[in-house]
């Protein structure tokens, strides 16, 4: 199977009552796939992850699954800051059929890059699974550095990385030090392009969900060597990019896709809808950008 350039971290529908609408989830896998997407990941950060429970996540992991088939990869987001939970969250995944686990860096407990080895040592020797590393310090208060992610290359199902510290220096260390069958993957749209010229293969994207066909369109023109149709690509989406995370995501793509008529429904707490200037923002770059 060709390399996935543009995995979309999947929002995850509720009903009106809040509740997962597992019937919309399957509709919009496929729809992504349709306009840009070549793999999901479902419930992570953007599927609001922390307020799902374990019966959900499971269900929610065998509809999309079974609603894609065999058409694209879908891997499950299955981390968290209790090891032991992580564990049994990816034996789950296995047992559904998932094609790999997204693995964030445990948050809150601030461990240290000792402890974040341990940690993934742990995961990668209890799965048969492909894990993808997910380093995003700006939501978990640490940073794991790219000699940590080398001693994890040992084991030979630590697949990709997710990159989301926001340095450019990092994703080029990480590109440099790893075994090439290790992926690195930009966890940050707007830096999808910069991380594809110091190595990336692709994104691990949010923005996907709006403007997934012109994403595909960017990174397939720069591997191709048109960087200028690239950066005149990047430059076209940068207000999708920004708005996209204007607060706290998924709030602003949930409310992008609601205003698209997908019907994924609210936000369970402490996640809120936008506030009345933000949604003004999210229309008006929506509608500059010709899709509302």
């Amino acid at each position: 199977m060709s390399i996935p350039r543009v995995f979309t971290a999947m929002i995850t529908p509720f009903d009106e009552n809040l509740k997962v609408h597992f019937d919309k989830a399957a509709e919009l896998a496929d729809d992504l796939l349709k306009h840009g997407s070549d793999a999901l990941v479902i419930s992570g950060t953007t599927g609001e992850a922390p307020t799902l429970s374990r019966e959900e996540k499971k269900q929610l992991f065998r509809v999309v699954k079974e609603a894609i088939g065999g058409k694209a990869q879908v891997w499950a987001g299955t981390g968290n800051n209790h090891t032991q939970t992580s564990v049994e969250m990816n034996k789950m995944a296995e047992e559904i059929g998932m094609d790999g686990v997204l693995c964030i860096t445990p948050y809150y407990n601030k461990p240290t890059q000792e402890g974040l080895y341990q940690h993934f040592r742990v995961l990668a020797q209890n799965t048969g699974l492909p894990i993808m590393l997910y380093n995003v310090p700006g939501r978990t208060g640490v940073n794991m550095l790219p000699e940590t992610v080398l001693r994890l290359a040992e084991w030979e199902n630590i697949a990709a990385v997710k990159e989301a510290s926001g340095n450019i220096q990092q994703i080029a260390q990480l590109v440099r030090c790893l075994p090439e069958r290790i992926r690195v993957y930009s966890g940050d749209d707007a830096l999808t392009l910069p991380a594809l010229s110091v190595g990336a293969v692709g994104v691990v994207s949010v923005a996907s969900h709006v403007a997934g066909e012109d994403i595909k369109a960017m990174i397939e023109a720069y591997l191709a060597g048109k960087t200028k149709e690239a950066l005149a690509l990047h430059q076209k989406l940068m207000p999708i990019f920004e708005t996209m995370f204007i607060c706290s995501n998924p709030i602003p793509v949930k409310e992008s896709m609601n205003l698209l008529g997908y019907e994924v429904g609210g936000f369970r707490l402490p996640l809120t809808h936008a506030s009345e200037k933000e949604l003004e923002m999210i229309k008006t770059t929506l509608k500059n950008y010709g899709v509302l």
